[in-house]
């Protein structure tokens, strides 16, 4: 290959590491959607809709990532929560969040149950 091939190929690697992430959930608060252990696409960028999964920063440790569900989008910020509200720590405990980091676009593992995640098909799956 040639040099400028390369740095082509180098620097469009760079603009889609900075574009895509990959994200595990750690938490029980998104079942039924998602497990512990479940690994996610998220595309950065995205503006989150209502129904959407995202991820944002921790409002109270923001080197922490949480995932959760858009409830509502306002001038105020994005309000999210968790789908078992027994075990989530939310925007119910922390108001809105200014920001979602990205949406939460596919799961690719357990293989079993990777699936396109959208507002119409949320990919429940059972245990």
């Amino acid at each position: 290959m040639r040099l400028s091939t390369l740095s082509l190929l180098a620097g469009a690697a760079l603009a889609l590491s900075r574009l895509v992430e990959r994200v595990q959930v750690t938490g029980e608060s998104m079942r039924p959607a998602l497990f512990p252990g479940d690994r996610l696409v998220v595309v950065r960028g995205l503006r989150p809709r209502v129904g959407d999964i995202v991820t944002a920063a921790d409002p109270r440790r923001p080197d922490r990532v949480v995932v959760k569900r858009v409830a509502e989008v306002n001038a105020a910020g994005v309000v999210i929560l968790g789908d078992d509200p027994s075990t989530s720590t939310d925007s119910r405990h922390f108001g809105p969040v200014p920001r979602a980091r990205g949406r939460a676009v596919y799961r690719y593992a357990p293989a079993a149950a990777a699936t396109r995640l959208n507002r119409s098909r949320w990919g429940v799956r059972s245990t």
